[in-house]
């Protein structure tokens, strides 16, 4: 696997927002490789229901599958087990979003609002003009 927790976080936030908290996303990751531990791979049953549906989504961003493999019980039944595992482009995709992340470097996002009101004059803001027009609110 070689998923480090910084990197899962930068693919988590590039495949799903990167406007995403780093905080949250590096909770979905530390949440994640938990399960995993040492191994490459998890058996299905471990997980409950929230932490499987966390896997699927985690499976639609394209990082992680699942696998199955059958064996016969010694009564004669055939016993099937699903695995879950970081896809083994998962590794590839976290290198590259946390490169990509490292070259652009620390600096801020830009607001697309930020500038919105800028030209604006201030003689259409009451408040901010400083000019007192004369009219008072009425009480009631």
């Amino acid at each position: 696997m070689g998923l480090t927790i910084a990197q899962l976080t930068q693919a988590i936030r590039t495949k799903v927002d990167m406007g995403m908290e780093t905080v949250v996303a590096e909770n979905i990751a530390e949440h994640a490789l938990g399960f995993f531990g040492f191994s490459n791979r998890i058996i299905d049953n471990a997980l409950e229901p929230t932490d499987r549906n966390l896997f699927y989504q985690l499976q639609d961003y394209d990082l992680l599958t699942t696998e199955s493999e059958e064996t016969t019980l010694w009564d004669g039944r055939e016993w099937r087990i699903h695995y879950w595992k970081f896809k083994a482009n998962a590794a590839a995709f976290a290198l590259a979003a946390a490169e990509a992340a490292k070259n652009r470097g620390n600096s801020k996002d830009v607001d697309p609002y930020a500038g919105v009101y800028e030209d604006v004059p201030t003689s259409l803001w009451r408040e901010r003009s400083g000019i007192d027009d004369g009219y008072e609110e009425p009480l009631f």
